[in-house]
């Protein structure tokens, strides 16, 4: 158990590329910035699933296409148990209703701000 790796739940959009809310279910955005270093870095301690509701056919294209398929262990289009997840539509919770309420309530992703 000592090459055991905890597995990490990616969303693509709006984390790995540059998403602004318009879906084209044919087109993947760009890269951002800064992909290749988080998810190579990334890699070297955690499985690295990539969840999508893409085409899983056209996402491993972007990947390869990108050069970041060698650090991505499975796509996904499930919520699957992992140790953490990394979306741009989430709330952390942080044991106190009320306050995540009002986070829910107040929402916006990065890109809508």
């Amino acid at each position: 158990m000592g090459n055991y790796k905890k597995t990490i739940l990616i969303d693509l959009d709006g984390v790995l590329n540059n998403y602004n809310g318009c879906f084209n279910e044919k087109i993947i955005p760009d890269v951002k910035q800064g992909a290749y270093e988080f998810l190579q870095k990334l890699s070297l301690e955690y499985n690295i699933k990539i969840f999508t509701t893409r085409n899983k056919l056209l996402t491993a294209k972007w990947l390869i296409d990108n050069n970041l398929y060698n650090f991505i262990d499975d796509i996904t289009n499930i919520k699957e148990l992992a140790y953490l997840y990394v979306d741009d539509r989430c709330i952390c919770f942080n044991n106190d209703y009320i306050d995540t309420i009002s986070q829910i309530k107040s929402f916006k992703t990065y890109w809508n701000k």
